[in-house]
């Protein structure tokens, strides 16, 4: 709940408030827990206290049980338990503004973007690449840049890849080496993507970041939903799709230096997704995001099971955290929990790691920032209920809220496929000799039927040609048998037949 310019997230049991401060927000946060503890609720009530103070927000649904912020929710016991329980003056059930978005464009508006934007870097863990992999899609992306050559969809990269292919001597001296190796995995990878129905987002019109900064006309930000229970399906695609629109807000957000509060925040859940096995170097690129959007105005909230599963890098910068249960069965768990409880400012009044492990369902360790930027010290909480329906909605509900969103048929266009043939257009006219060298010539329009009269010209030469080599046939079997005649005693056969 959004309470005098605060972000309520949770209360004690001598109903103490915890809050997070909106000037604070931006300083990115961390929920974890492990399922079932209630991270789905905390993030719900973050996300409506949000909105409810102006800034949109992000968040992808992996479970499809996040779309009923769309409608108000029900009061029932347990919700009225909580309400009487936590003292909660004023708590009432209620909507939100929500847009539906899903790059599959059945649940929600078309979320899409070009391969170009989604860059290299991100594809190749899209693709799950090599190193060296990595470096020939690099070039392949590099020659499109260089030639001007558009790289809309997937098919737009496999013709540059083909033609890279065939080229490979020569641009190898210019951008590096190429191996038909290297760009037969990346082809079969695309290829498999594409089978996974990657075709559907990957073109045009793609998605201008800028419609994710939306209020209503009341003045409360807008929740928006990414339907991703087909998505998450395709683990990795998951993770590189929400790190690609990480990228995109980083990259088109301007400064804006520190704000009375965020301009938008992004929760990353499954955010353990996203640093599995992860190079030195693109976590080195991760973290430098994390520092420096902030500046940008935009707040970023990592959930998980555990702290563990965040880069240290990255959790130094993580200020607002909420602890949920966790499992101490095996020695690794319990060094989990020991992590996760030497990560807050010690309360005397109890012990943080036996608390971890005792807490129930709805309950969590809270910590947040102060005004100074220094964290509190940990406090045993209950969560706040959520004001809108939890759970999943109906295909006629999601429908609604689609078509009366003011971005409703924005979207709605066929990717453009267009863009692989002017690739090959372009390769074509920069070398009228090069279909001939590559495999691209299948791909070259077939020629029209001709007149009569070159076609039997063509057929007269043919003939003449046939002529020829049946003539010298002839002759070559002549030589043979005469010679062989003449070895083996054979020759008066030829004499007599002459005779």
């Amino acid at each position: 709940m959004f309470i005098n310019n605060k972000i309520l997230v949770g209360k004690t049991t001598d109903k103490k408030e915890l809050f997070i401060l909106p000037e604070m927000a931006n300083r990115h946060g961390l929920i974890t827990g492990a399922s079932g503890s209630g991270k789905t609720v905390t993030l719900k009530v973050m996300a409506e206290s949000f909105s409810d103070a102006g800034v949109p927000v992000f968040l992808a649904d992996v479970k499809g049980d996040l779309a009923g912020t769309a409608y108000p929710g029900e009061i029932n016991d347990k919700i009225r338990e909580r309400v009487e329980k936590l003292e909660l003056d004023g708590f009432e059930p209620k909507a939100f503004p929500v847009h539906f978005w899903d790059l599959y464009g059945e649940a929600g508006h078309h979320l899409r973007a070009s391969v170009q934007s989604i860059g290299s870097d991100i594809l190749s863990i899209i693709l799950g690449l090599s190193e060296a992999q990595e470096g020939c899609l690099a070039i392949a992306f590099k020659l499109a840049e260089d030639d001007n050559l558009p790289l809309n969809t997937i098919a737009d990269l496999r013709a540059i890849l083909e033609y890279l292919a065939n080229n490979r001597s020569e641009y190898s001296t210019k951008y590096g080496n190429v191996t038909t190796q290297s760009i037969g995995a990346i082809q079969r990878n695309l290829l498999i993507l594409q089978n996974q129905g990657a075709d559907k987002f990957f073109g045009q019109p793609m998605l201008n970041i800028n419609d994710f900064f939306q209020v209503d006309k009341d003045g409360r930000g807008v929740i928006n939903i990414l339907d991703a229970v087909k998505l998450f399906q395709s683990p990795d695609l998951y993770a590189a799709f929400l790190l690609w629109i990480l990228s995109e807000l980083f990259n088109k957000s301007p400064e804006v230096g520190d704000l009375d509060k965020p301009k938008f925040v992004f929760f990353f859940d499954e955010a353990h997704l996203l640093f599995n096995d992860m190079p030195s170097y693109r976590l080195k690129r991760i973290t430098q995001i994390v520092k420096l959007i902030r500046s940008r105005g935009i707040g970023l909230y990592f959930i998980s099971q555990a702290p563990t599963d965040i880069p240290d890098e990255i959790l130094a910068q993580l200020g607002n955290r909420v602890q949920h249960t966790l499992r101490a069965y095996t020695p690794a768990d319990q060094k989990t929990v020991k992590a996760a409880a030497d990560a807050f400012r010690v309360n005397p009044a109890f012990d943080t790691e036996t608390a971890i492990r005792e807490l129930g369902t709805g309950e969590a360790l809270i910590s947040f920032q102060n005004a100074k930027g220094a964290p509190e010290i940990v406090e045993f909480a209950t969560i706040l209920p959520p004001q809108s329906r939890m759970g999943v909605i109906d295909n006629a509900e999601r429908e609604a809220i689609i078509n009366a969103s003011p971005l409703h048929g924005k979207y709605s266009a066929a990717p453009n496929s267009a863009a692989a043939t002017e690739i090959r257009e372009e390769i074509k006219a920069s070398d009228p000799n090069q279909l001939q060298k590559d495999n691209l010539a299948k791909y070259a329009p077939k020629p029209s039927a001709t007149k009569t009269e070159p076609a039997k010209t063509a057929k007269k030469s043919t003939a003449k040609k046939e002529g020829t080599f049946l003539k010298a046939i002839k002759r070559f079997f002549l030589n043979v048998a005469s010679a062989f005649g003449r070895k083996v005693g054979a020759g008066s056969i030829f004499k007599k037949r002459r005779k």
